[in-house]
Order: C-alpha cells, then sequence, then structure tokens
C-alpha cells in the first residue's frame, strides 16, 4: 500500500499572530495556481522571518492561511473596480490599508510581471522589494511577449523601473541568471537561488512496487517536448511492449498528443491534471521520468524545472534533453540522462537502458536521492534565502536611519 506523505492545507498560523519575527509578504497577481506550489513551499518553509501572502484575487488551487492573505479582489463589483484601478495605476486604498497593518519587512514577487505590479506596494510601504525569475518572463522573445497579454507587455514597458528601483533579483538558475544579465539587470543586485524540495515529503517508499512506466508531468505544451517523448516511446514498445507512457497535465496540445499516441504508440494513458498527492504516488511507482524540454519557437524554455528535483528525490531517474537550465537540475551520466535537444533516438536509448539495467537503474536512483539532498534541500535552501532577506531588511533599516539623522541635523541647523 502506497503510504507517502499527504500534501495537507497550508497550516493555520494563527498561534504565530503574536510573532516578532519580520514579515515577508509574498505577492502573485493569482493566489495560487496547483503550478505555483513552489512558491508556497518556501514560504512555508520560512523559520526566521514570517510569510503573509497578497495578491490582486484568490483563484482555484493551492489553499493558503485565510488569516494571513489579503487579495485587491475580494468578489462582488467593487471588488473588480479596485483590481481594475491597481492594475492601470496601482491604486487601491483598502488593500494597502490592510498592508500597512501587517507591517511587511520587505516583499517578494514571483515572476516579472508581478514584480512590476508589486512597485507601488514597494513605494507605499518604503520596504525593500525582491523578484524571482522562474522562465517564461526572460525567455519568450521580446516580440513575442509584445503581442502577448497585458500583463507582459506592462512588464516589458516598466522593466527599466523595476531594474532601477528593486532591491534583489533572483534567477532560478544560472541559465536564467545569464539571460537576465543580457537584458540589463544590475549584475549587483542579482543572486541565483534554487528553490529546494522537501525531501521528507518527496521520499520514496521501498515498500511500493516499480512497474515499467515512463512518467510525465507537465503542461502539455511546446516547450515540453511531449511530441518527442512519444516517439521515443514508440521505439521503446517495439521490444518492450510492456512498458506504459502515463502522462500527467493538461494543455492547449492534449488533443494533438492523444492523437498521435493513439497512431504511434499501445499503452499510454492521459490522466490531465492530478493533486499533488498523486503525482508523488506515480513518481513513487514509475520506473523512468521523462519531460524532454526544448527551446519552443516563442523562445520559451526550462528555466529549472523544480519537478526534476522531486523526481530524484523520490528515487525516480530521469531522462530529458539537455536544454535551457535543466542540466543544472540533472547531473547527467549520475542522477539521469541528458540527450541532445530533439534528438528522439538518443532519448529512447537512455529510456531503454534504465528499464533494461536493473543496477544501473539503482545506482542512478540512489545517487538522485543524494544529489537533491544535497544540492536542493528546502531547509537549506531556504536558510540562504532568508538570509538575502535579513540581510536587505537590516541594510534598509541602517539606510531609513541615516537618512533620519541627517534630515534632524539640516533641522536642527535651520
Amino acid at each position: 500500500m502506497n503510504r507517502l506523505p499527504h500534501n495537507p492545507p497550508a497550516p493555520s498560523t494563527q498561534q504565530n499572530t503574536m510573532s516578532h519575527l519580520p514579515r515577508v509578504l509574498v505577492y502573485c497577481d493569482q493566489l495560487l495556481p496547483y503550478s505555483a506550489t513552489f512558491v508556497r513551499s518556501q514560504a512555508e518553509a520560512l523559520q526566521n522571518t514570517e510569510a503573509y501572502y497578497a495578491g490582486c484575487r484568490r483563484v482555484p488551487g493551492l489553499s493558503l492561511p485565510p488569516e494571513k492573505t489579503t487579495v485587491v479582489n475580494a468578489g462582488g463589483v467593487m471588488g473588480k473596480a479596485w483590481e481594475s484601478a491597481f492594475k492601470l495605476w496601482g491604486f487601491a486604498p483598502p488593500f494597502m490599508h490592510q498592508l500597512n497593518n501587517i507591517q511587511p519587512s520587505v516583499i517578494h514577487a514571483h515572476f516579472g510581471p508581478d514584480g512590476v505590479r508589486a512597485l507601488p506596494l514597494m513605494r507605499n510601504l518604503s520596504i525593500p522589494l525582491f523578484v524571482s525569475f522562474h522562465g517564461y518572463d526572460v525567455t519568450i522573445k521580446e516580440a513575442i511577449a509584445r503581442r502577448s497579454t497585458l500583463s507582459h507587455r506592462t512588464y516589458l514597458q516598466r522593466r527599466t523601473v523595476l531594474q532601477q528601483e528593486a532591491s534583489q533579483f533572483i534567477a532560478v538558475s544560472g541559465f536564467i541568471r545569464d539571460k537576465m544579465l543580457n537584458q540589463g539587470f544590475p549584475a549587483d543586485k542579482l543572486a541565483v537561488h534554487y528553490i529546494g524540495v522537501d525531501t521528507e515529503t518527496f521520499s520514496p517508499d521501498p515498500r511500493v512496487q516499480r512497474d515499467p512506466i515512463v512518467l510525465f508531468t507537465g503542461r502539455l505544451v511546446e516547450k515540453k517536448g511531449c511530441t518527442y517523448l512519444i516517439q521515443a516511446m514508440a521505439q521503446i514498445q517495439q521490444t518492450r511492449p510492456d512498458v506504459e507512457l502515463v502522462m500527467i497535465g493538461d494543455g492547449p496540445l492534449r488533443s494533438e498528443l492523444e492523437s498521435q499516441a493513439s497512431v504511434q504508440l499501445k499503452r499510454y494513458r492521459f490522466l490531465g491534471v492530478q493533486s499533488p498527492e498523486q503525482v508523488r504516488g506515480w513518481m513513487n511507482r514509475a520506473q523512468v521520468f521523462c519531460v524532454p524540454s526544448i527551446i519552443a519557437e516563442s523562445g520559451d524554455a526550462e528555466a529549472f524545472g523544480i519537478v526534476f528535483a522531486e523526481a530524484q528525490a523520490m528515487g525516480l531517474p530521469v531522462v530529458s534533453f539537455a536544454s535551457g537550465g535543466i542540466p543544472e537540475a540533472v547531473a547527467h551520466g549520475k542522477t539521469g540522462f541528458l540527450a541532445p535537444e530533439k534528438n528522439e533516438s538518443v532519448l529512447a536509448d537512455y529510456l531503454f537502458q534504465l528499464l533494461d539495467n536493473s543496477t544501473l537503474w539503482a545506482n542512478v536512483s540512489q545517487n538522485g536521492q543524494a544529489w537533491v539532498r544535497q544540492h536542493f534541500d528546502l531547509k537549506k535552501q531556504t536558510q540562504k534565502l532568508e538570509d538575502l532577506y535579513l540581510g536587505c531588511i537590516e541594510k534598509s533599516r541602517y539606510s531609513i536611519s541615516s537618512s533620519s539623522q541627517a534630515t534632524a541635523v539640516i533641522e536642527r541647523q535651520a
């Protein structure tokens, strides 16, 4: 029986309401879709600071502690009006009043467009602003981005202001850092920080039998390289018809990919969106994990891929393409194998090696777990993030204190 840990609702922190820890205001425009699990995991792992959540509105997805969650649009006609005013002009007095009552010490916005949205909050609260960049916000070609959403167009228009006024930028990989430097982000404000994995939650249950399953989890979009995976699996099933492809996730290419699979594959399943608990269950049951991401025509690329670290923590060997930030997440030849991008034949060969060689599989499985514990453990990584928070908070307080003292001297002289 699979007895993997559950993914409980975000814990109520009512007992912490009297906490004197510095407060981090985690800003995301939409709070919080299932795809943003990494945002909540990071925030709830804070030990020396305390997370509060702010955004334009709640969306179906992850649970958040209501007493620590503030939105511009709480519903109704007025809520929509305030959201429009905030998005257009950064104006939402009731929202700002609630944030002032929280008295945060720092704002941490996720994704570049949300960083721009958080600029008015930073100015009104007079606190430092951190902005994490996770991928599409720096990889999509600007000519395409300028024809996309209003949020992304606004971000491009105000990116220079963001670069000047934000206190700290975080790239989720060295690949993303290099992209940001090319776009003019100041090196002295830029740090690479890998988001960690909860290695207690993502831990394999050895009592669960591994089945001949190749597992995919992610959005069914061009960037994820699903068509190459189906082609590779067609080669695998010529000699191993017992091996099944399990696809978890949804997206605009689902119908097209299901049609391709129906023609080329003997055994496959498209399961759609699954809960975090169900995904972990499949990671504990599958034999190989494969999300062969590519650089899409739009420029969108895999920034790092926290799911690769999660799979390795579950003892699940990874096969993918050496694309974007994936080589930073997967140690080729040690915790998995990375084929040249869009080469489905080499991809199939690596899959076959792990499916057919139990000794190799066991070594790669153990290496992957040790790799994640060493480099991507959530507690260790979050502590590094908090060191950045606290250093920036202290610097900000010193700056405010020095400014106040200078003002006092000028007033006395006057």
